[in-house]
């Protein structure tokens, strides 16, 4: 038994101390000295010389409240308007009158600034019937009408001049409409009577006859009308170039005009103005 007793006494396999060391060593991988100040909010006022909102910007919605304010003014230039606007439409145009009363619409029966006489505003009542209309006939326009008519297209218009001019403009409308009924009798419809649905006129748009009457040495007409005939549903267009005549020598002061009135260019008017053609033994 004393032998046993002599025995070194056992120790644990394990060297505690190199565990100790690498303790030492080994450390957590977060830095807890060094902690990330937290971020400050962009609306802190703290620290900040100013608030990042603009204030002044609220006097904009704000009435004034003193006399002493600056004066409130509209943000959109009125004058702008007149780019989106569609201008109003000019010349010898039906589109322009006013159905309900049969006027029209930018030729108004008012007075000129700059007028110097008064003018008639009585309107002469045409035999040229009139389709889609609750009016049976077409209404020419006053001297009124016609001369502001006149002096919103920049023409040299005279007052004195109305009471001659408006009959003479009258005459040549009625005269266009006889010689537009000539073609309508070779289409006799059930309905029996053509009736004008509308009219344009187009001064500067020279009718392909007209340029090559021109390329013979004939005058341009001085004016020209596209008119849209209503032959009982069917809706037909004639062309009128307008010619000044030949003057008579035994009325040196008379005025001369010559209509030139056919069918526009479509299969149908073409065979109308070959049909025409041979009975007036002229071509059309």
């Amino acid at each position: 038994m004393s032998a046993e007793y002599n025995q070194e006494p056992k120790t644990c396999p394990v060297d505690h101390t190199k565990l100790a060391n690498q303790e030492a060593v080994q450390s957590c991988p977060v830095d807890h000295k060094t902690k990330e100040e937290p971020k400050k909010s962009p609306t802190d006022h703290t620290n900040q010389a100013t608030c990042p909102v603009d204030h002044t910007a609220y006097k904009h919605f704000i009435p004034p409240t003193s006399n002493d304010a600056e004066p409130q003014t509209c943000p959109v230039d009125p004058s702008t308007y007149k780019h989106f606007v569609p201008p109003v439409k000019q010349g010898c145009d039906s589109s322009t009158m006013d159905s309900s009363n049969n006027m029209p619409k930018v030729s108004e029966q008012f007075k000129q600034p700059d007028q110097k006489m008064r003018l008639g505003l009585n309107r002469e009542i045409s035999t040229i019937p009139r389709a889609e209309s609750q009016d049976q006939l077409w209404v020419y326009p006053s001297e009124q009408m016609f001369f502001n008519a006149m002096r919103r297209k920049n023409w040299d218009a005279k007052e004195e001049d109305m009471a001659v001019v408006v009959p003479i403009h009258n005459a040549v409308n009625e005269m266009a409409w006889k010689k537009i009924l000539e073609w309508e009798k070779m289409h006799q419809t059930e309905c029996n009577q053509p009736m004008l649905l509308k009219f344009e006129g187009k001064p500067k748009d020279y009718s392909p006859k007209a340029r090559l009457r021109n390329f013979f040495g004939y005058a341009l007409p001085f004016d020209r009308h596209d008119w849209v005939v209503d032959r009982c549903g069917e809706k037909v267009t004639y062309v009128i170039d307008f010619y000044s005549g030949k003057q008579d020598p035994n009325k040196p002061m008379s005025l001369s005009f010559y209509l030139d009135v056919r069918p526009a260019v479509t299969p149908a008017g073409i065979w109308d103005r070959l049909k025409m053609s041979f009975q007036k033994g002229q071509f059309m």
